[in-house]
């Protein structure tokens, strides 16, 4: 697996950029010459945005605060010119600004003192603080309810964790709204919000606030009846709907009621499907409002023909045929959405609308417009590995070969320990079925601890996915290896050191883990068994078998979002949350059982390049990459036949995308498959950094080792790329 701080096209591009631009600046002297400019009128347009406007008598904010605060306002008037209307509004939008953060009697006089500066003279006041928010009338309602959606404004530019809240007016008046709404989405279609009301304390400068509530009463649904023609009949339809009728009564509720309805049609082949419901509260008895539901289902329709426009060079048989199964089956919007889907994963295309259109004989057939994604690909990175050191490559590709949609890539890479090149080529349909076959060549060299190895070979991949969240592979590999230099001792815990593996084995991975590369959610458990057999053509036999186990879990403090936003399907209120922290667990194990034996007491029939190795950026981190297990005379590790690791992590924020994170590891590595377990097991407790990318993180970790052996270190320093496990 690769460890390293691997950049994407797109950030080595801009880095690119920068060097080119650098060396540009190098050959020409005139380019320097423009950015010393640049910078100099820069520096004069900030010196005129500090001339036009003076602060007089601020106390509780830096003056870059409020000038960060007036910041359109100030380019307005640097713009078009200052005028009293525009000074007026300096002035206004400074005690805005002052009043979000609690100073109520906050007053801001402006003086023009010439045609291009403006002084503003502020009185700050005292800072009020919110004491308390009374509701009067909220019988059915509890308090403390009401107060998140009343101080929810005010939330939103401070910490939840925030004990003491500043009294900013306009908030409460929009927390009274937010009140309001609140009962609405609760089924008290009467209620009545007041304005709120204040108290200024006399000794102090707290402030407490006052809301009138009329509850009156609270509506819930009655009676549903059904017109029409409802097909499945009303009791069906009703277990559709029976989650909103348990809900109280309200207009959004009830709108919902045929989007549920048509979508429980249309699964069902009903493409004309028209449902409309209606609620009466005026002929509500005992607060039970009845509904009328009416229903034009509609004929049942069956798929025809697929068009397609705006391809160039895609074939349009890379489209036609996913859906040519489909011919003559009952319509589904669930199917078209999968196929969709499935066409979108391709990366062929930019862009893809699937609209179904009415035919003769209720048919639909599906007109298809594409836009395709750029065929020809090309791409370097550069990073750094702990172990591997400085890293650069460089790729080539065709997305779409031949006109057929089949990418394939060549990739050269080059670190301080190896190189690699290798050739992948996909088919994402195989033979026009959902299995997808992967075929890759690689060459490469290796400068491990202890020993060099050249391999060349290629593996074969025929995967599919067997539901959703599952997918399965059948994979066949054959590689040479050759053993090129050694200081392996003594010899025999290297193994054969030249060889032909040829393995066939299976993986299975089901992965609900909602994102896996930016904030994963759920869990994970892959498996994989693969055999090397003569019969296959190889010089070795074993039978090797690994598992993982991953569960993922944002929880902790939180914090809201700008904005109390409203549930388009309820009408509820409801407050946006980030999760800020989370804590993930993983567990891994592996072992490799010769089939054969080795012809002498002491050596190994397992080479070392097939054995398992342990610690480093993804496995125990108090020790470096390989670093824990067995070791030869001179301290090189050998590996091993069998090894678990265990993991607890823990990540939290920090700012903006840099989170910290502390971790517990624990693994063994064990010589030999005949005597397997949890003993030896090594241990790491540690801290790190992480920089979220859209495509994983950047990783800083340090895992101390709190029983160090004789011959092993307090800790291991690990820069990396991707989550740790």
């Amino acid at each position: 697996m690769r460890h390293g701080v691997l950049f994407s096209l797109g950030s080595v591009a801009l880095a690119f950029e920068v060097a080119a631009q650098s060396a540009v600046d190098v050959a020409r002297p005139e380019e320097r010459q423009k950015a010393r400019q640049a910078v100099v009128k820069e520096q004069e347009k900030r010196a005129k945005q500090t001339s036009i406007i003076e602060f007089r008598g601020q106390q509780a904010f830096a003056e870059k605060e409020l000038r960060s605060a007036l910041k359109e306002e100030i380019t307005t008037v640097q713009d078009f010119g200052l005028s009293a209307a525009r000074a007026d509004d300096l002035a206004f939008f400074l005690e805005v600004f002052y009043r979000k953060h609690g100073y109520a009697k906050v007053n801001v006089h402006y003086v023009i003192e010439s045609g291009s500066r403006v002084r503003l003279d502020i009185t700050e006041g005292p800072r009020f603080m919110l004491r308390t928010v009374i509701f009067d009338g909220n019988a059915r309602e509890p308090a403390d309810k009401l107060f998140e959606y009343m101080v929810g404004p005010t939330r939103e530019r401070y910490s939840k964790l925030e004990k003491r809240l500043p009294f900013v007016a306009a908030d409460m008046e929009e927390g009274t709204h937010l009140v309001d709404r609140f009962y609405i989405a609760e089924g008290f279609l009467d209620a009545v919000v007041d304005p709120p009301r204040y108290k200024f304390q006399e000794q102090s400068t707290e402030v407490d606030v006052l809301v009138p509530v009329h509850e009156s009463r609270q509506y819930f649904f009655g009676s549903v009846s059904f017109s029409g023609q409802t097909v499945y009949g009303a009791e069906a339809l009703r277990g559709q709907i029976v989650d909103l009728l348990q809900r109280p009564y309200t207009e959004v509720r009830v709108a919902d009621i045929p989007r549920r309805l048509q979508a429980y049609f249309k699964a069902r082949g009903y493409y004309d499907i028209k449902v409309e419901a209606s609620g009466a509260p005026e002929e509500a008895v005992n607060g039970r409002v009845p509904v009328e539901i009416t229903i034009s289902p509609g004929p049942v329709y069956h798929f025809d023909g697929v068009t397609v426009n705006g391809l160039t060079r895609l074939h349009p048989s890379f489209v036609t045929k996913r859906f040519a199964r489909l011919n003559g089956k009952t319509y589904s919007p669930d199917v078209l959405d999968e196929r969709f889907r499935t066409l979108m994963k391709t990366g062929q295309f930019n862009l893809l609308q699937i609209k179904p259109v009415p035919v003769d004989g209720n048919l639909l057939r599906l007109d298809i417009s594409a836009e395709e994604a750029k065929s020809k690909e090309f791409g370097f990175w550069v990073g750094y590995d702990t172990y591997e050191g400085a890293l650069a490559g460089v790729q080539v590709g065709d997305r779409d070969l031949f006109g057929y949609g089949r990418p394939v890539t060549a990739s050269i890479e080059v670190s301080q320990r190896s190189y690699k090149g290798e050739i992948l080529y996909q088919d994402p349909f195989f033979l026009d079925t959902d299995f997808v076959f992967t075929a890759r060549a690689a060459a490469l060299t290796f400068n491990y601890d202890g020993y060099t190895k050249f391999e060349l070979g290629g593996r074969f991949e025929l995967s599919r996915k067997i539901t959703k969240y599952d997918e399965a592979a059948l994979i066949l590999s054959v590689r040479h290896v050759k053993i090129t230099d050694s200081q392996i001792k003594p010899e025999f815990l290297l193994g054969p050191s030249g060889y032909l593996v040829n393995t066939i084995g299976l993986t299975n991975t089901l992965d609900v883990r909602e994102s896996p590369y930016v904030n994963p959610r759920g869990f994970l458990i892959g498996n994989t068994v693969e055999v090397a057999s003569s019969a296959l053509g190889g010089d070795i036999e074993f039978i090797r078998g690994t598992m993982r186990v991953g569960y993922y879990l944002p929880f902790g403090p939180k914090a809201l979002t700008p904005g109390v936003v409203v549930d388009e399907s309820t009408g509820t209120p409801f407050q946006r949350w980030f999760r800020q922290s989370s804590i993930a667990f993983g567990a891994r194990a592996g072992i490799t059982h010769s089939l054969t034996t080795s012809g002498s007491a002491e050596a190994t029939a397992i080479p070392i390049d097939e054995r398992f190795f342990n610690g480093g950026a993804t496995t125990v981190r108090s020790f470096g990459e390989r670093d824990l297990g067995p070791h030869d005379n001179h301290g090189h590790p050998v590996g091993g036949e069998f090894f678990t690791v265990f993991n607890v992590e823990y990540t939290f924020p920090i700012f903006g995308e840099l989170q910290g994170a502390i971790f517990t590891d624990a693994g063994n590595l064990l010589p030999t498959s005949e005597n397997i377990g949890l003993s030896d097991m090594r241990y790491a407790i540690g801290a790190g950094l992480r920089y979220k990318l859209p495509v994983g993180p950047i990783r800083l970790d340090y895992g101390i080792n709190p029983d160090p052996h004789p011959d092993e270190g307090f800790g291991a320093f690990h820069f990396s790329f991707g989550f740790a496990f």
